[in-house]
């Protein structure tokens, strides 16, 4: 008998038929012998909603209350799920995150675990209940109720598997595993059997919508085997796990694309030591993640400093940066959000040249402008017109060859 930690996202819990099939599938697992915790999302598009729902009522709510509102959803999901459980003749009983014991810190919206106390989970199990955990939140010490960021469902299942000791954590969505790029852009896009915790990390991290990042973290930090599979059909998924083999060394993996991107660029920035500190520090006080950074040469001891951040977070930058312009003396502030991010990722392009030369031509045989380039040792990521997006995967996607069985 093993323990599994089983993960449904939203949209195979959308309907009450959709609730049922999951039902079905926990009862399976459970009759075959083993011990069975499911973490949900909210039901279909009901964050969506919700947040819609707060915006009606004022443009940027109080994060601390939309957690509050925002976790509504995924307390609905477990509670209609252990309805279908207990109709099918089923012990279950269904948890909210601060029930399970998901202590996070105070960033609201997007808070991290700190720790995880599972005695009540485990209670449960012993008990011979099949426990239902809301996934996407948790409790800070003060007792305030929070979110992990979207997609924080599959963080919450990860680390539950983690604090558990389970033999593998099962990640259940609408598509049937990780492709090499996104199936809805590019049809001809080929799922994977396996990947490493080091590429899907950067796949997630950069776009990739299938997997959360921080839970791949998790996984690698506790070797937690993922399989990410199919909730509506019963076919082989893709595992992330710890090794990958020579072949797949050698090769770009996937190409992830995002269009949750903005560019501010402060420009006539004084050339001086500390500046950079000092426009960075206080973004990070804020909670704010910043990511591809681009300084441009001195010129008469003035330079411009460019860098990325969510678009979400652009309307609490700004004030921030203004405030550091007048400050430094730095001349003005300009932003733009209507980029993309494109990016291949494999561990081929540790050891192996030619990897940029043939994305930048690509890029430019389909006529798309890169306006920053960012790199890790096995990615290559260039921010593009968000129009040019789709385009710009299908080439690369072409020109790496990736439809091709490996």
């Amino acid at each position: 008998m093993a323990l599994i930690v089983q993960k449904y996202g939203g949209s195979s819990v959308a309907n009450a038929e959709r609730v049922k099939n999951v039902a079905r599938r926990v009862a399976r697992r459970k009759d075959q012998g083993d011990d069975v915790v499911v973490v949900v999302s909210a039901m279909g598009k009901t964050t969506d909603n919700l947040i819609s729902l707060a915006q009606e009522i004022m443009e940027h709510p109080s994060e601390r209350e939309m957690d509050v509102l925002l976790s509504t959803g995924e307390t609905v999901s477990t509670t209609i799920l252990a309805m279908a459980l207990h109709s099918m003749g089923y012990d279950a009983v269904s948890l909210s995150g601060a029930q399970a014991g998901i202590r996070t810190d105070a960033v609201y919206s997007k808070a991290r675990i700190m720790g995880i106390d599972p005695e009540r989970v485990r209670r449960e199990l012993e008990e011979g209940r099949i426990v239902i955990v809301a996934g996407f939140q948790g409790i800070t010490e003060e007792m305030d109720i929070t979110t992990l960021g979207r997609g924080g469902s599959d963080t919450t299942a990860v680390a539950l598997a983690a604090a558990l000791k389970a033999e593998v954590c099962e990640i259940y969505t609408d598509v049937e595993g990780v492709y090499t790029t996104d199936p809805r852009i590019e049809p001809k896009a080929r799922k994977l059997k396996d990947i490493g915790y080091e590429e899907m990390l950067e796949l997630a991290a950069l776009g990739a919508k299938v997997m959360h990042a921080r839970a791949v973290e998790i996984g690698a930090a506790y070797d937690m085997p993922i399989l990410v599979a199919s909730s509506l059909k019963d076919v082989p998924g893709t595992l992330i796990h710890g090794g990958v083999s020579m072949e797949q060394f050698r090769k770009v993996r996937g190409i992830a694309q995002d269009l949750d991107v903005a560019k501010v660029t402060i420009r006539g920035v004084p050339d001086r030591p500390g500046i950079a500190a000092g426009i960075f520090e206080p973004l990070a006080e804020a909670h704010i993640s910043v990511d591809t950074v681009v300084q441009n040469a001195s010129v008469e001891q003035l330079t411009d400093v460019t860098f990325t951040v969510s678009r979400k977070d652009l309307h609490k930058v700004l004030p921030i940066v203004q405030e550091v312009c007048r400050g430094i003396g730095a001349a003005d502030v300009v932003s733009d959000d209507r980029l993309g991010k494109v990016s291949i990722v494999g561990t081929g392009m540790t050891t192996a040249p030619g990897y940029a030369s043939r994305m930048f031509r690509t890029l430019f045989d389909e006529g798309i402008n890169i306006e920053m380039i960012s790199t890790s040792e096995i990615r290559i990521t260039c921010i593009i017109s968000e129009s040019k997006v789709p385009d710009a995967v299908r080439a690369l996607h072409r020109a790496f060859e990736l439809d091709k069985e490996e």
